[in-house]
């Protein structure tokens, strides 16, 4: 027993300063194996033994020459970027997406594929199209696939616990896809991986803690809390989709009545920009050459750039609504960096304005006026990048300390 336990103990030491000396090539981009002993504080023989199996392996190589400190000049590594490939998927859109991507995250092949149908077994099967698409994309071999999807998601062991769009309850997501692909895979919440997306690769200033609200079919938030992801004990954290913000409200998919969702999600806006272009016939969100019923985000956001008063009435309901969510994580969470992400960036400053009024309207003033609201610049990627992130964070331990 004592014999297997230091064996144990001896493999769990090496993973672990395989992972450190992997991630700090990583990081610094070029450096020498005395540079990375220094960083680490492991001895240079360790350090020395791993690169050569990182070299073995592809994953790492030797590219030149650094300065000299007064003796020979160092050789310098790199990770191979190119190495592996990764598959990284956003169940969350209008279509689902995927894309193969390299270990510096770098987007090397997208694919898409249309939903007919939301809901259960038939949105299983788009799903395993995706993957047989993308892997059918993939010229090096797979690290494995990541999958942003929304609703409730137990991260460790793979299962969709919830998720009210995709008719999803319960479903070993993980596993099914492990079992039929015969590679790692990690799923997560679509807005939690968009935080991480943020996180490790935007270029949004933090110290440790971040809250990153996605916009779009639906609405969540997620949290990077001390240089982690933080789920919450029922996987649930940042569900603020579902927070009621209106009384008497219509009801939600979820069975309540007024949630964020239903006010400030993609289709309520464009239900809502109809109906006041229905009331108001000069807006500019009537268009002779659009069909009435067609009303989309894009149209409304074009309308607010023009100035028209019945689209602004929209961004200003849309920044008070939201505003009462953020300052709910003001007050909560006490983090100063928020930022937007998805549809509603497209409202751009209007909307940060709205958002940031409400908010110092109903939280403590000093933790409001502390609090930075941006909206960043579109990205249909930002879960396709999370869900990468948090394979390489998985198999290579590039966690999410920067």
């Amino acid at each position: 027993m004592r014999s297997q336990l230091l064996k144990a103990t001896q493999q769990q030491t090496k993973t672990y300063n395989s992972q450190l000396v992997l991630k700090t090539i990583y990081e610094r981009g070029l450096v020498s194996r005395a540079e990375v002993a220094r960083l680490t504080q492991l001895t240079r023989t360790t350090v020395s033994d791993l690169v050569t199996e990182f070299q073995e392996q592809g994953l790492v190589e030797e590219v030149g020459y650094g300065p000299s400190v007064g003796g020979r000049s160092p050789i310098l590594l790199s990770l191979v970027a190119d190495s592996r490939h990764l598959i990284g998927i956003d169940l969350a859109s209008d279509q689902f997406c995927g894309a193969v991507v390299n270990l510096r995250n770098e987007i090397l092949h997208l694919d898409s594929v249309p939903i007919q149908s939301r809901g259960g077994e038939t949105a299983l099967e788009r799903v395993y199209e995706l993957v047989d698409r993308l892997i059918a994309g993939a010229d090096k071999p797979l690290l494995g696939i990541g999958i942003g999807t929304p609703g409730l998601v137990d991260t460790p062991n793979g299962v969709v616990l919830r998720a009210v769009n995709l008719e999803w309850r319960d479903l070993p997501l993980g596993r099914l896809l492990q079992e039929r692909y015969k590679l790692p895979v990690y799923i997560g919440n679509d807005s939690q991986l968009a935080a991480l997306a943020q996180y490790m690769f935007g270029v949004q200033e933090h110290d440790g803690n971040l809250v990153v609200i996605k916009t779009g079919h639906g609405i969540g938030a997620g949290l990077v809390l001390n240089g982690h992801i933080f789920q919450g004990d029922g996987f649930g954290a940042g569900e603020i989709g579902h927070i009621a913000v209106v009384e008497n409200g219509v009801q939600c998919r979820c069975g309540n009545y007024g949630c964020l969702e239903t006010v400030v999600s993609t289709p309520a806006i464009c239900r809502r920009a109809q109906d006041l272009a229905c009331a108001h016939p000069d807006s500019l969100l009537n268009r002779p050459d659009v069909p009435p019923g067609e009303m989309t985000i894009n149209r409304v956001a074009r309308a607010v750039r023009a100035g028209d008063p019945t689209a602004q009435k929209i961004v200003r309901e849309l920044g008070h609504y939201l505003g009462i969510a953020v300052s709910l994580l003001v007050g909560t969470l006490n983090v100063r960096h928020i930022a937007l992400v998805g549809d509603l960036t497209l409202f751009g400053d209007p909307l940060a304005q709205a958002i940031r009024a409400e908010m110092l309207r109903r939280a403590l003033p000093q933790l409001a006026q502390a609090t930075e609201v941006a909206l960043l610049d579109p990205s249909p990627d930002v879960v396709i990048r999370g869900a990468a992130a948090l394979l390489l964070a998985r198999e290579l331990g590039l966690n999410l300390t920067r």
